[in-house]
């Protein structure tokens, strides 16, 4: 390694992390990263046991061509690291008295509209339309923008549609749809965002073309191949990766960041980045050099935890598609007991991933791989009671919907909330997606990928630019190394 190359050390190694490191090491940079855990990933870990294979961090691929063109930057493709099918159909929504297919492409969703309300797929081919000239506006103009002044926002294509960032999604929606089903449907994936489509800009309806128009796919062999596709692009690329190492300090001298202690151990850098989570971020740092007071972080709207239960069954499971979602109570409670009047929900709406019911290796032959996931208030109470109790409810709604008896083909059960985000990925509050994108939490109004108090301090990831989930956390390492390399 060439001594005389500028040195970064990275704190964690999620998407972001690796990301940031692979295109700081292709910009000449000597970087090592620095993972708390025994395994690279961050929230994007897997879990393997009795030959069932558990992604137990994001399981949706959504936004193909972001992944295409993180990994084209290097003049690779996605299929030189892993396999991808497209999933048909793409996902279940379970009602109390329907359910609704959502296909993997618009015909079939639109076929599946009229079904539910006659004349309703001529309103989402609108709908998907505009949707569509949003995603090409947000992703070609605005989110590879490092967030740094509000001008980011304004550009021609922005400037006409100012009111959709004042408008809701939950307004744009309910301007043209009456079937509280197809709401639903429609502000479900904003969910992702992490608030509630009430507080989301209609803007952000690209999430809708996202999901009908680019549809959902999955890596063969899980998510966690994205993970080790970028690893190995990254020691590909002269990164030297340290697992086991949990930084303790982030060192400042003279008002400039120098290195970190790791393992009671000083590693000298020139600069120094952190993808692990921001407020744990800044408590590495002595006080004086932390930009958000406690206060800061306690006034913002974070997205949503959750309670997941990883399941492997000894029979195949009927009636089921690789993603489903149980919409058969009250989104607008649940969403409130989330973000007006934190609690444990009363009647919780939950997500099960079947992954094997597509990916045969990810389970033993004839048995199935599953989690379910309710989403909770980040830093309520997280009791093994509360967990099975809220186990018991959804898997009876789960047998009710799905119309069969699996509570005695468990064979394997781990559960995962609250205090295991906070333990093992040093989560503020324990959440699970980062920081919502609310109006006032959009583009330069997030923390920022540059500290204002530590000169060569930089920040990556979810808590930052462009924002939650994994193609915006690919995106989130590409800009802070453009603005490394800027900074040098």
């Amino acid at each position: 390694m060439n001594s005389n190359k500028q040195k970064v050390v990275i704190i964690g190694s999620g998407f972001s992390s690796l990301s940031a490191s692979c295109y700081l090491a292709k910009k000449g940079f000597n970087v090592s990263l620095f993972e708390k855990n025994d395994t690279v990933g961050g929230r994007a870990r897997q879990l393997i046991t009795e030959g069932f294979t558990f992604d137990i961090g994001p399981s949706w691929y959504w936004m193909p061509d972001i992944f295409d063109r993180f990994f084209a930057d290097f003049g690779k493709q996605t299929s030189d690291y892993y396999q991808l099918d497209k999933l048909s159909p793409a996902y279940k929504i379970f009602f109390e008295d329907d359910v609704i297919t959502i296909g993997d492409c618009m015909d079939k969703i639109c076929e599946e509209f009229e079904r539910i309300e006659k004349g309703s797929s001529r309103h989402l081919k609108t709908f998907i339309a505009k949707a569509q000239k949003n995603y090409n506006i947000a992703i070609n103009e605005i989110v590879y923008r490092p967030g740094l002044s509000p001008l980011e926002l304004i550009t021609k294509d922005t400037i006409i549609r100012v009111d959709q960032f004042f408008k809701t999604i939950s307004q744009e929606v309910r301007k043209n749809f009456k079937n509280p089903k197809l709401i639903s449907t429609l502000e479900f994936p904003v969910l992702f965002l992490g608030a509630k489509p009430s507080n989301t800009p209609a803007f952000y309806s690209f999430m809708n073309f996202a999901d009908f128009g680019l549809g959902t796919w999955h890596p063969r062999g899980g998510m966690y191949q994205i993970i080790i596709g970028m690893k190995s692009l990254a020691l590909e690329l002269g990164v030297t990766i340290h697992t086991d190492s949990p930084v303790e300090k982030i060192i400042v001298r003279e008002g400039k960041a120098t290195g970190i202690l790791v393992n009671s151990e000083t590693i000298d850098a020139d600069m120094v980045l952190s993808g692990a989570d921001y407020h744990h971020t800044e408590t590495l740092l002595d006080s004086p050099y932390r930009q958000y007071s406690e206060k800061y972080w306690q006034r913002k709207t974070f997205a949503p935890s959750s309670l997941l239960f990883f399941i492997g069954f000894d029979k195949k499971l009927e009636n089921i598609e690789h993603h489903n979602l149980f919409f058969d109570t009250d989104f607008s409670e649940h969403a409130s007991e989330i973000y007006d009047n934190p609690k444990w929900p009363t009647r919780p709406l939950f997500y099960a991933n079947f992954p094997s019911v597509t990916d045969k290796s990810m389970a033993p032959d004839n048995k199935e791989t599953g989690f379910f996931l309710i989403p909770i208030a980040p830093g309520i109470e997280d009791t093994q009671e509360l967990r099975d109790q809220y186990f018991d409810i959804i898997l009876k709604r789960f047998q009710e919907r799905t119309g069969q008896r699996v509570e005695n083909n468990i064979i394997f059960k781990k559960s995962f909330c609250v205090n295991d985000f906070k333990e093992q990925y040093n989560s503020y509050k324990g959440n699970a997606y980062g920081m919502a994108n609310t109006l006032s939490q959009t583009a330069f109004m997030r923390p920022g990928l540059k500290s204002k108090k530590v000169n060569n301090l930089f920040f990556t990831g979810q808590l930052t630019v462009p924002g939650p989930g994994v193609p915006p956390s690919l995106i989130s390492g590409k800009l802070v190394s453009e603005l490394m390399k800027k900074n040098y």
